[in-house]
């Protein structure tokens, strides 16, 4: 396979620890390329990884657009255009989510058929498989011919993903029945109910998210970052508060000590960097955007998780499913 390319000054912690990650996938097998700086080895060991060189940086804060356009020669950039150009398999960044999404959709275009790119990432479940969530923020206006596309992308992701033969694929509202929900709902619920190649199951509500009850929920941008980011911070403050709850009496410490072994494993799974990462569906290449403060156990799942989508023919299948029409 060729290298991965991994955007090495993309994140909050950059270029340290997207090395360090970078280093731990090559150790495990995957083949890596670094975007970067050409001095990036003399600042820190990158260990044996072939670096692609890189004069610029688009920041964190910075417009994605102007970005992308004005710094043709930044990490973000050249990562996207090393897939382009067949010297890469999959980019990874966890830089500016905006600029890697223009950078992808600019440099490695569109599937031929799909209307947008879409957000796909994991929704942490508990003891269970995760569940796939699209769109997560790429869109925040969408057409209900869109919403259709995202569950087969979505379908065919977890299907390879987490090795579900028949994702079943809802459509996120403010009720189960079929009439519920704005226009946008409505019409794109007849849209998929008449669908074929996917498992629809219907309208599922913001409580099925984190459920068994579904394997790929489907939104706009604009509801789907709205989902991700409440969850984010309801689930940091719930392990927060249970920290605090148990560490407050020091009547309690060996009673805490015993439930540690149970607890760690839990709050490992409601953890994003485990995961490694959301993977932008429907453009001509495999790009995977981790958290901005990715840690090196993160940028190695990352890598893993962009390693694994080019084995699948994740761009190809979804290809195959949304083909324009003649």
């Amino acid at each position: 396979m060729l290298p991965v390319a991994v955007d090495a000054m993309g994140g909050d912690h950059a270029p340290g620890a997207i090395v360090a990650g970078a280093i731990q996938a090559a150790e495990a097998g995957i083949p890596v390329v670094l975007v970067g700086p050409e001095d990036l080895s003399d600042r820190l060991d990158t260990g044996s990884l072939e670096i692609l060189p890189a004069s610029e940086v688009i920041e964190m804060d910075e417009d994605p657009a102007h970005g992308v356009r004005r710094k043709k020669d930044s990490s973000l950039v050249r990562a996207a255009e090393a897939v382009r150009d067949g010297v890469a398999s999959a980019m990874v960044s966890a830089g500016n989510t905006g600029a890697t999404m223009a950078s992808a959709l600019l440099r490695m275009g569109r599937i031929p058929g799909v209307g947008r790119p879409a957000i796909a990432t994991m929704i942490p479940v508990p003891g269970e498989n995760p569940t796939v969530l699209l769109d997560a923020g790429a869109n925040s206006e969408v057409q209900p011919e869109w919403l259709v596309q995202f569950a087969q992308m979505g379908s065919i992701f977890a299907r390879h993903r987490l090795d579900i033969a028949s994702p079943r694929v809802g459509l996120l509202s403010i009720g189960e029945e079929a009439g519920k929900g704005d226009s946008l709902r409505k019409e794109a619920y007849g849209l998929l109910e008449s669908a074929s190649g996917f498992n629809f199951i219907g309208n599922v509500e913001g409580r099925d998210v984190m459920s068994t009850n579904c394997d790929v929920v489907v939104t706009d941008g604009f509801t789907g970052n709205v989902v991700l980011k409440t969850l984010e911070g309801a689930m940091r403050t719930v392990m927060a508060a249970l920290t605090q709850a148990l560490t407050a009496d020091a009547a309690m410490s060996e009673h805490t000590a015993a439930m540690m072994p149970a607890i760690l494993p839990l709050q490992s799974s409601l953890e994003a960097e485990t995961y490694g990462g959301a993977m932008l569906l429907g453009t001509n290449g495999v790009c995977i955007i981790s958290h901005g403060s990715s840690s090196p156990a993160a940028v190695r799942n990352a890598i893993g998780v962009a390693s694994d989508m080019v084995e699948a023919d994740i761009v190809g299948l979804i290809a195959a499913a949304i083909r324009p029409a003649e």
